[in-house]
């Protein structure tokens, strides 16, 4: 068996995505060819930990860079791509592994009626954190950073939210970020409110967690499928300025008791509750005022949020 060239062989459980199909097309195009590149200390983590630095010239790292970019949406001009490794897993434990994933494909397939709704996904995290994964698979969940919790899990961005997965990746010492590029079993998911306590599928009919139906921003992985229904295929390594959390939209200005009453009118009770906690989270100085910012934005979502304070503006 090749190991090293292992993407045409699951397209019989595997259901193509924005980016899926032109990374599957791109890592069965291109040989094994490690990059020369001389900056080979800032990647021995990964290097001595089984994987291979694709060569910038190939089309599988051309297609994966460009799939990251876009997922950066505005701070995609602003980031830079320095390297990327793949898991050859030609390790027995690697090999393992990846014939674990195949069969819980194969599994979760024929349950869900010949689909295993498998889905390329990103994971940020420090590098010592991914290098752990790599080598000995999940042991965790994390607090989500933002503090907003949609079950306890492995919380993955999609592909076109390469920018949320960003987001937890942490700068190492040679100020690069990393993040895992994964394939991750969907199979069915169902939705998965904000603040959830939720820690397995709640009932047979569902495999995994989503946070919105229509354009879900979160995969959720529960614990007890965290080794078996992801499967870290590439590491990104990459630059980004140092303040790139902390963009905020340009919109006119509200007052938040103002904007918690008129909030009332369009979210459910659940988010209105999550709401006013952080405001007096803010209001007893536990998190400060981007902080609240940043939570109402992940909560809430840009569009509705300026949406609001526009509608409330013409109405003064």
């Amino acid at each position: 068996m090749d190991h090293h060239t292992d993407f045409d062989q699951d397209q019989v459980s595997i259901t193509v995505d924005d980016h899926h199909q032109e990374i599957v097309a791109a890592a069965a195009a291109d040989s094994e060819c490690e990059s020369s590149n001389p900056d080979v200390e800032k990647f021995e983590f990964f290097t001595g930990n089984g994987m291979i630095r694709l060569d910038e010239e190939k089309n599988e790292h051309i297609v994966i860079k460009d799939s990251f970019l876009m997922g950066m949406r505005l701070l995609g001009k602003e980031s830079d791509v320095v390297a990327i490794h793949k898991n050859l897993y030609s390790s027995r434990t690697g090999m393992v592994r990846m014939e674990a994933f195949r069969i819980f494909s194969a599994a979760v397939a024929e349950k869900c009626g010949g689909d295993a709704n498998v889905k390329y996904a990103w994971y940020g995290g420090s590098r010592d954190e991914l290098c752990e994964i790599i080598g000995y698979g999940f042991s965790r969940c994390k607090e989500p950073q933002n503090g907003v919790s949609h079950g306890i899990g492995i919380h993955l961005s999609p592909t076109n939210a390469a920018i949320d997965g960003a987001m937890l990746a942490e700068e190492d010492d040679n100020g690069l970020r990393h993040m895992l590029l994964c394939r991750v079993i969907l199979g069915k998911p169902e939705v998965v409110s904000a603040g959830s306590g939720q820690f397995e599928p709640s009932s047979e009919n569902f495999d995994s967690g989503i946070d919105n139906p229509l354009a879900p921003k979160k995969y959720i992985i529960w614990r007890a499928y965290m080794n078996s229904h992801i499967f870290p295929n590439y590491i990104i390594s990459f630059r980004t300025p140092k303040n790139y959390y902390c963009v905020k939209p340009k919109s006119p200005s509200m007052k938040f008791p103002m904007l918690l009453n008129v909030l009332s009118n369009f979210l459910d009770p659940s988010r209105m509750k999550l709401i006013s906690r952080y405001y007096k989270d803010f209001r007893e100085n536990k998190i400060n005022r981007s902080q609240l910012i940043r939570r109402l934005r992940q909560l809430i979502g840009d569009k509705l949020l300026i949406s609001v304070i526009k509608m409330w503006k013409h109405k003064v």
